[in-house]
């Protein structure tokens, strides 16, 4: 009888992961209900169930509430980026630590994280991800869904996480003939398994998407994709989509596929998520008090449609780069009909395959001109996007660099009306009521043709203007007075360094203090910074070498006051030292820690460098002072980093 048992209890397993895992039976239906019912028999007659017997995840009966209970390891949430300058300071961070990262890309889904726990091969709860250190405990809700094991082969103390997910299709049916309809399938998800009666969560047939080992007791993995592997090699059920990538253009590359393809897919989706794919340094980059450094999400917070592109326009901006307009067929989007789109440069046009009159993926985000995802279908009458030979506005000589295009000629109209629109736009200058048509007028009819030259203006000057009388006269020179006082990021903003954006911008006020640090720092200073990669870096100090830039700087500011510097003690303790942080601190955070040194003088660093003078080293600290200890930089602990404050 119990081998009889055990030989049902395998079978119908292994016969449940066929159909719920890999969605490929192997039996009909009959075949599996006919052993089922024989199983259930067997253990009405002896009053034994095992404990991966198939009968378990078949709904009880309502729980009075829910317990909660923590996890073996903490579940850090997903620091978002929804723009591609947060994707590149994430980029830079990781580069502090790793020479050459590999990345990986998988699909972000939307529904609700779960927590499910393992010890000597077997199932022993399920709870919700909580605020991460703990969750509740859906241990009777979760046994209903069929695309996870009760035993695997792995013996030691185990979490694994994953999404739980109610399919669209499994939504619609269900909305069919349900009293009460469901929403969306998101809160349908979370609904379903935060619903105290089990028969309620089986009846809307949710199921878990796992991508991640959170716990592992022993020996651990080394990659994302050998946790994404395990995770398939244990029977959990795995989305068939984890793109390993060498380089941010292939990261970039990834996201576009998932932008396209999740149009498609039976699951909602909201987004990307972007790991390190080396799991050994991750502790090296470490943790912020809410998500890990190491990973992140972009999402997706736009709507999309499809459309056919008419012509390929290109524009010129104020750093000279040209960027292709697409224009394309109008399509409702959101509520307003779209005519234009974006591309990125020549490169993004060959890497997406756009030509002309193909049909293509847009998207529509934060109330900008949408962009092209990527190309959906060619026609017969597909062409080639042609590449200008000669700048499209003033017949000037083009440079290409990489896959960017750039027009050198510093008195081309469109880099001018565009840098002076930068200068006074919002998290710049912020100068109300300035516009690219008023830029334009400026240029054309008073021959403004730098920043600089905008607090020279006087009543009878912008009298000139079109459509300008005495209020709005009064209002543009009562701004730009106004702008005459700003704070030293947003000083940097609006100046216009190719690459600096608001949060490089930051950045860098943070660390220099002035625009005359800022003006001396070498591009290996830069570098160390969180938020500046070698390129960046490269085009500030390139900045800085220019004559013209330094004249127009000098301009600025016999006109502006620039506050908020930051006062930096160099004669305190920490005065003259390049300080590293590593591991964890009991005391302090990273960013605590950071500050303290900072403001006693020193120049804290994210990787220890020929010119790392201190590591202050905490809990399970890694590479860092691996490192440290080979080139004899000086080391203390969290206690001596104590007793130096005091």
């Amino acid at each position: 009888m119990k081998d009889r048992v055990r030989f049902l209890i395998d079978t119908l397993n292994k016969w449940a992961y066929e159909y719920y895992v890999l969605d490929n039976p192997s039996i009909e239906d009959r075949e599996y209900d006919k052993l089922y019912d024989e199983l259930r028999a067997i253990e009405e007659q002896t009053g034994e169930v095992q404990f991966d017997s198939p009968t378990k995840r078949v709904g009880g009966e309502p729980v009075k509430g829910f317990e909660r209970h923590a996890h073996v390891h903490r579940l850090y949430s997903l620091d978002k980026a929804v723009t591609s300058e947060q994707l590149t300071a994430f980029f830079n961070r990781i580069k502090k630590v790793v020479q050459n990262p590999e990345y990986t890309v998988e699909y972000k889904f939307d529904g609700l994280t779960m927590c499910l726990t393992y010890d000597k091969g077997k199932f022993v709860r399920a709870t919700t991800r909580g605020n991460g250190v703990e969750g509740e405990d859906v241990t009777a809700q979760c046994l209903t869904i069929k695309s996870f094991p009760l035993a695997i082969g792995y013996e030691g103390l185990l979490e694994v996480q994953g999404e739980a997910v109610i399919r669209l299709s499994v939504l619609k049916d269900y909305n069919e003939t349900a009293k009460e309809q469901l929403k969306n399938a998101r809160n349908a998800a979370a609904g379903a398994i935060r619903n105290l009666d089990p028969k309620v969560t089986a009846e809307r047939k949710p199921e878990i998407l796992f991508y991640n080992v959170n716990y592992m007791g022993e020996g651990g993995l080394a990659t994302q994709q050998e946790h994404s592997e395990f995770l398939r090699r244990n029977g959990f059920k795995v989305f068939p989509y984890l793109k390993l990538c060498q380089s941010e253009e292939q990261v970039a590359s990834a996201i576009e596929e998932i932008e396209v393809g999740r149009k498609s897919l039976d699951v909602l989706t909201d987004g990307a998520v972007i790991k390190l794919n080396d799991a050994r340094v991750r502790e090296d980059i470490g943790y912020t008090d809410k998500f890990p450094r190491w990973a992140i999400a972009y999402k997706f917070e736009a709507e999309e449609a499809e459309t056919v592109v008419k012509e390929v326009r290109w524009q010129v901006g104020r750093t000279g780069k040209l960027t292709p307009l697409a224009e394309v067929e109008p399509v409702d989007l959101g509520g307003v009909t779209v005519k234009k789109a974006t591309l990125n440069n020549l490169g993004d046009i060959a890497r997406k395959g756009v030509k002309v009159n193909s049909r293509v993926l847009i998207r529509r985000s934060n109330e900008v001109i949408p962009e092209i995802l990527g190309c959906v279908e060619h026609t017969d009458e597909s062409i080639d996007v042609q590449k200008p030979l000669k700048c499209p506005f003033c017949g000037g000589e083009i440079v290409e660099t990489g896959a960017n295009l750039f027009c050198v000629n510093r008195e081309c109209k469109p880099r001018i009306v565009a840098a002076l629109t930068h200068f006074a736009s919002k998290g710049a200058m912020d100068i109300e009521g300035f516009s690219e048509a008023t830029a334009t007028q400026l240029y054309e009819v008073l021959g403004v043709n730098k920043p600089s030259k905008l607090y020279s203006l006087t009543t009878n000057d912008v009298a000139k203007l079109e459509g300008f009388k005495d209020k709005k006269i009064s209002n543009l020179l009562a701004a730009l007075n106004k702008s005459r006082e700003v704070a030293l990021d947003r000083f940097i903003f609006a100046v216009g360094i190719d690459g600096v954006g608001k949060v490089a911008s930051k950045a860098l006020a943070e660390h220099f203090g002035s625009i005359e640090n800022l003006s001396r720092a070498t591009a290996e200073e830069l570098v160390a910074l969180d938020d500046i990669g070698d390129i960046t870096a490269q085009t500030i100090t390139g900045w800085f070498a220019d004559e013209e830039n330094l004249k127009e700087l000098a301009a600025l500011q016999e006109n502006i006051t620039v506050t908020n510097n930051k006062k930096i003690d160099k004669s305190g303790i920490f005065g003259g030292q390049s300080v590293v942080l590593t591991g964890t601190l009991s005391d302090f955070t990273r960013s605590e820690a950071q500050k303290i040194i900072e403001e006693n003088g020193g120049v804290c660093q994210s990787s220890v460098t020929s010119k790392t003078t201190l590591v202050i080293a905490g809990e399970s600290a890694g590479g860092k002072l691996a490192k440290a200890q080979k080139i004899g930089v000086k080391i203390i602990d969290e206690q001596q980093f104590k007793q130096m404050l005091k």
